[in-house]
């Protein structure tokens, strides 16, 4: 049984009837792994005894609105932190290559109680640490699953603070005006007060279907007022996002290793033999740039919104939030760099093999007028 969390935890699992708390809801804490090149799913399943799961929306959405491969769902063993709060939680495993941890924490208690452990697991490490460990146990026991695992895992974590009561039921307009503030720290992370400014950026992400419901979403965080199954669909989209910031980052990563490896084959001259290793140089860069170009686009369309525009919506504003607009503009940049840089060194190698073909024509025109003086001169 999980233990709801107020501002003194009560062992007995509820609030005292004299005291009514200001929020109820759920903490969650999301940490995401870049594993590997590519996850398959119907193999895991099978090892793993898991489920597939399809995304909820806001409003009834047909069934073409999904995840193209949906994720396969486990289940994983409560938590215990040292701060004596248990954790339920549960594993996905994303066809790209993308494992991520989900653990929730009910929460009962007062805004300024959400304030500081907002502040302190956002700014903590033991969640990476626990998740990191779990991650590696449950994929050493599917590595067949995996395609071209990485040595080396990149990784994102985000909360969301999921509120389902607020005392006086206020509106989303009401919420944003008497407790603006208090969101902001939440969404931040932060115990002090913002400036005016800071807070109006931070409340200009807020986004509403009903009068009364209400998603902040920030770059490291997330605050949603709503139902248990409304705040599911913004849950959803936001480890989504965060998915594909992570795939993002892996490619810009790669392009950046692949162009520098690129740089210094230039740096070392444009000689004929150089030229000749250009074209090496050129077919690996290509192999990479069909490669992230494949899997660019399929973590892109990875889930459909195509008659869910509030879904939609708020899914951009998670990827603008959360940086993957940002990565993907980096990749794609990067890419027309990687073309541009193929066409180069093609034509460099072209012009070397031209160059060499030339030479070995006037090379041989040279042999034959030597054999032919010599002809003449005996």
């Amino acid at each position: 049984m999980v233990l709801p969390m107020v501002e003194q935890v009560q062992t007995a699992g509820t609030i005292p009837p004299a005291v009514e708390a200001a929020l109820e809801g759920s903490v969650l804490v999301v940490l995401l792994y870049d594993v590997c090149e590519e996850i398959r799913l119907e193999e895991l399943r099978q090892i793993l005894g898991a489920r597939t799961v399809s995304p909820s929306f806001k409003s009834p959405a047909p069934d073409y609105v999904r995840f193209a491969r949906p994720p396969v769902v486990e289940s994983l063993e409560a938590i215990t932190l040292e701060g004596g709060e248990r954790l339920e939680g549960q594993i996905k495993y994303y066809d790209y290559g993308v494992v991520s941890t989900v653990f929730e924490l009910p929460f009962a208690g007062e805004w300024q109680t959400l304030v500081q452990l907002a502040s302190r697991w956002m700014w903590g490490a033991e969640f990476e640490r626990r998740a990191s460990g779990i991650v590696r146990q449950k994929l050493a026991r599917a590595a067949s699953a995996l395609q071209k695992p990485y040595p080396e895992w990149l990784n994102e974590d985000y909360y969301i603070f999921q509120v389902r009561q607020i005392a006086g039921h206020p509106t989303a307009a009401e919420l944003l005006t008497q407790h603006g503030s208090r969101i902001a720290q939440i969404v931040r992370g932060e115990t002090a007060t913002p400036s005016d400014g800071e807070r109006n950026e931070v409340l200009q992400s807020s986004i509403s279907y009903y009068p009364n419901d209400l998603a902040v979403i920030g770059w490291n965080g997330a605050f949603v007022y709503d139902t248990a199954a409304g705040a599911q669909t913004a849950t959803e989209l936001l480890e989504y996002a965060n998915s594909q910031l992570l795939e993002f980052r892996h490619y810009d990563d790669l392009l950046t290793r692949e162009l520098e490896t690129v740089y210094r084959s230039l740096d070392r001259g444009t000689g004929l033999l150089a030229r000749w290793r250009l074209a090496r140089e050129a077919t690996r860069l290509h192999t990479v740039l069909l490669e992230v170009t494949e899997l660019s686009e399929r973590a892109d369309n990875a889930i459909k919104f195509l008659s869910d525009m509030f879904s939609a919506r708020l899914y951009r504003q998670a990827a603008l939030k959360v940086g993957v607009i940002d990565y993907k503009n980096l990749v794609d940049q990067k890419l027309r760099t990687s073309e541009d840089l193929y066409r180069f060194m093609v034509e460099q190698f072209h012009q070397g093999r031209a160059f060499f073909l030339e030479l070995l024509v006037v090379i041989i025109l040279v042999i034959e007028f030597i054999f032919l003086f010599r002809g003449k001169t005996f």
